[in-house]
């Protein structure tokens, strides 16, 4: 295996400035950021590290140059939009760069391209699988035919009342994987495992890891601690909001050690990529820096 981090977390510095120092500090590869060039709502989402709607092979043979230059890989290029958003326009135009997305991925020779199935979250799951039967077959056919694979993350995007009450990405439990593998049970169709999304749904993400280790294609290393007193005051029928905080690797309830063990058993042996989203280390490029090497140092006895 190798160690990375996905390169979202530094929406203020150029991608050879993020590879400097993660080759300097000890990582393997990067997870290219790649959402289009444009002011975004959510955390991250804007942040674009890969310009994929204007890279062509030369400019994919720089960026391999310069990551090759540092003994960098490219694990993934990371967007994670919602293809179906029940606005017709945002969805296309979140398919539309997806595909952008799988073309980048194509020229960098990325391996995955890690992303959300999407959802309505005004509806239920029978009429929102519809819609993943329509829309995601010609993507994932789409991206077969370049030789990227589609990493799905797991991640209910639930997290603010906008979100309410189903969440925006469909793809979030055992039984809705196999629900979309009946769907599409092509190959190259996965997921982006992020197990801290699994401790607050109280599903067990070792056995995730045993159960579904060949379509895991890429792993988030994030961590989740559930804050007990938020949980008592708001209840698991808040789902999550207000009791679910994202935490580095290390300093959450997951036990890394088993979960990394669970991966070698699963036969995994691609990149555990670290996802910043703890709020204790935002607010300036040091504080960043420093959550990224708590992680490193929580990871790297395991991850090699």
């Amino acid at each position: 295996m190798k160690l990375g981090l996905f390169t979202a977390a530094f929406p203020g510095l150029a991608l050879e400035a993020v590879a400097d120092w993660a080759a300097a500090n000890g990582f393997e590869a990067l997870e290219l950021a790649a959402w289009p060039s444009a002011k975004a709502e959510r955390r991250y989402a804007g942040v674009s590290h890969v310009d994929a709607a204007s890279l062509d092979r030369a400019g994919a043979a720089r960026i391999r140059a310069l990551l090759a230059e540092r003994g960098l890989v490219v694990s993934s290029l990371g967007y994670y939009p919602n293809p179906l958003d029940p606005d017709p326009a945002a969805a296309g135009q979140a398919v539309a760069h997806l595909k952008r997305v799988i073309d980048a991925a194509a020229l960098l020779e990325a391996p995955v391209v890690g992303t959300f199935v999407g959802r309505d979250w005004r509806k239920g799951l029978e009429e929102n699988l519809e819609a993943f039967a329509a829309a995601w077959p010609p993507i994932v056919r789409y991206a077969a035919e370049r030789g990227v694979r589609i990493g799905i993350e797991n991640c209910p995007m639930l997290f603010s009342a906008d979100e309410w009450p189903a969440g925006k990405n469909l793809a979030t439990s055992p039984a809705v994987w196999k629900r979309l593998w009946e769907i599409i049970p092509d190959g190259n169709f996965g997921l982006n495992l992020d197990p801290s999304h699994l401790v607050w749904q109280m599903i067990d993400h070792e056995r995730v890891v045993r159960e579904f280790g060949s379509r895991i294609f890429h792993v988030h290393a994030k961590d989740l601690m559930i804050d007990r007193e938020g949980l008592y005051r708001n209840g698991i029928l808040s789902l999550g909001m207000g009791w679910q905080v994202p935490r580095l690797p290390g300093l959450g309830d997951i036990d890394w050690k088993r979960f990394v063990a669970a991966l070698y058993r699963a036969g995994y042996d691609g990149v555990v990529s670290v996802e910043h989203e703890d709020r204790d280390f935002e607010g300036s490029e040091e504080l960043v820096k420093r959550g990224f090497l708590i992680a490193r140092d929580t990871l790297r006895s395991y991850v090699h």
